[in-house]
């Protein structure tokens, strides 16, 4: 930063286990992706190239070349493991990612029905030479998983070889972890990250009142995904208390300071309270 300000959050440094922020390239154009990279590749941790956008993009090679000069890891979409999965071509799916030199692959059944003991045999295997990222919830609104299967199999995958399981939200906030007008199931974040640490799950919020909710509940290096490029910088201010969303957050404002800032404030809210 070019000026210091007291009393900001202290943030996890990149390489981060936590405090992830994982962006979803839904087909930036080349000078789109030097311009992101300039703008945002201090505050981005993982570029995921959404769904099988990576098997219909134009100069797939050098975009991925772009964000490797930034040291900024890259992935195919999980849809596009599944569609391989669907056509029982999971080798070559994984010769593709050899030849594109990838080390993330995300292992998901989203779509597909695909067992669980399938599921966590491949992250097994995978893991062995991947980075593991694992998703859990359906893209189905209408298919509604209890909290205690949520945990199971997060814990399942983990064991499996997981690095990070992500936890199901869509492109749009509307399925998984969040109902379909894109209010949060707090209660099933409570079951969930009441039996598993946070820092072993990525949550997928690509809505801003999503994200604040997060970063309110557990803090500046809470791991999220599913976040716009244009996003991204937004999204670290908020991170840091520097938005209107969470500025109350990660600083504590004694009444000197309430009454120093706003002189009238303290009594107007002594006449609101009975």
């Amino acid at each position: 930063m070019t000026y210091h300000l007291n009393h900001l959050p202290e943030r996890t440094e990149k390489p981060r286990n936590n405090g992830i922020t994982l962006v979803l390239d839904k087909g930036l154009s080349i000078r789109q992706t030097e311009d992101f990279c300039e703008t945002a590749s201090d505050f981005t941790d993982i570029v995921k190239l959404g769904w099988g956008t990576s098997m219909v993009c134009k100069h797939l090679k050098k975009k991925l070349e772009i964000y490797n000069s930034y040291d900024i890891p890259v992935y195919f979409g999980g849809t596009l493991f599944e569609a391989f999965v669907l056509r029982n071509q999971l080798d070559d799916y994984v010769g593709m990612l050899h030849d594109f030199k990838i080390q993330y692959i995300e292992v998901s059944n989203g779509t597909i029905w695909l067992s669980d003991k399938r599921k966590n045999d491949i992250i097994r295997d995978l893991s062995s030479e991947f980075t593991v990222l694992s998703e859990v919830g359906s893209k189905n609104p209408n298919d509604i998983i209890p909290p205690y299967k949520w945990v199971k199999m997060i814990n399942a995958e983990l064991e499996s070889g997981a690095w990070k399981v992500i936890c199901e939200a869509r492109e749009s906030g509307t399925v998984g972890v969040f109902r379909p007008n894109g209010e949060i199931r707090s209660g099933l974040i409570d079951e969930i990250t009441d039996q598993i640490s946070t820092e072993h799950l990525l949550f997928e919020a690509p809505q801003k009142e999503q994200q604040v909710w997060f970063i309110k509940k557990f803090g500046s290096n809470v791991n999220l995904g599913n976040i716009s490029p244009c996003e991204v910088i937004p999204t670290e201010t908020l991170r840091l208390g520097l938005r209107s969303d969470t500025l109350f957050d990660f600083h504590t404002v004694s009444d000197k300071d309430i009454q120093d800032l706003y002189p009238n404030r303290k009594q107007d809210f002594s006449q609101e309270t009975p």
